[in-house]
């Protein structure tokens, strides 16, 4: 029988402002992240039989595209309402954090798409998936990298430091760049290869006022309720020059670091 799901605060530094995760919410606007995540596990190509751990499996949308080529899966979040969403696709989805995993030389691969930027403590990140995988194990993810959503950043420091909030207040991602990450992998003990930092700007369906919606608590959180909507509007008017085309379509500036790497046998 499934554990009971328990709220829990959501991947990312627990000493900063939270970024609440809603399955609806996330499936109307941000259902893009993973289609865009499909060749991530083409590069893990999972195999009948495996069992494969998908850290920040979100709604399940991507962990059931593993189970599809007969791995045996486990999606852990810590958002309640996507561990919800991820069982009632019939998968085995599991409450649990990702900068605090708990298994032992249990999976043959680890899996992780547009969630490790939500953890700022790389490390522990990293020592947990090592440890739960087997020998040979392999890594397989991809997470936003230095320079994603740099103009979204800039102006959100902006909006923030002309209402006498420091930029420290906001919720901030962690974006490292290949040398960096790469590095942290090979100190705990893997083969990195390969691994990638490229520019995608990604279409933004529900514009940037859905993106702000599901993304944006961070921001929103350091506001005073009443100085919200006043500062979200700004948001969006300082950006529509850079990220909105001639055609009215919105586009993040995405930067993506995406890798594999594994462990001896």
């Amino acid at each position: 029988m499934s554990e009971p799901i328990k709220p829990e605060p959501p991947f990312g530094d627990r000493s900063s402002p939270t970024q609440r995760w809603t399955a609806a919410r996330y499936q109307r606007n941000a259902g893009y992240v993973a289609q865009l995540g499909l060749p991530v596990v083409a590069l893990l190509a999972p195999q009948p039989g495996e069992r494969i751990l998908d850290l920040g499996c979100g709604d399940g949308a991507l962990t059931a595209a593993i189970a599809s080529a007969g791995a045996d899966v486990v999606g852990i979040d810590t958002a309640a309402d996507q561990v919800a969403a991820c069982r009632a696709r019939g998968l085995d989805g599991r409450i649990g954090d990702g900068q605090n995993l708990t298994f032992s030389a249990e999976f043959d691969a680890v899996f992780s798409n547009a969630a490790l930027h939500w953890m700022s403590a790389a490390d522990a990140v990293i020592g947990g998936v090592r440890r739960a995988l087997k020998p040979g194990g392999r890594f397989v993810a991809e997470m936003g990298g230095e320079g994603n959503i740099a103009s979204l950043i800039e102006t959100f420091d902006t909006v923030l430091g002309a209402r006498g909030i420091d930029k420290a207040h906001m919720a901030r991602w962690y974006f490292p760049n290949a040398e960096v990450y790469g590095a942290k992998l090979a100190d705990h003990g893997f083969t990195v290869e390969p691994i990638e930092l490229f520019a995608r700007p990604t279409e933004l369906p529900a514009g940037l006022a859905g993106w702000l919606d599901t993304f944006g608590d961070g921001f929103s959180s350091a506001l005073a309720p009443a100085d919200r909507d006043d500062a979200r509007a700004e948001v969006i008017a300082r950006l529509a020059p850079r990220l909105r085309d001639a055609d009215g379509r919105w586009w993040a500036d995405y930067v993506r670091l995406r890798f594999a790497a594994h462990l001896a046998r």
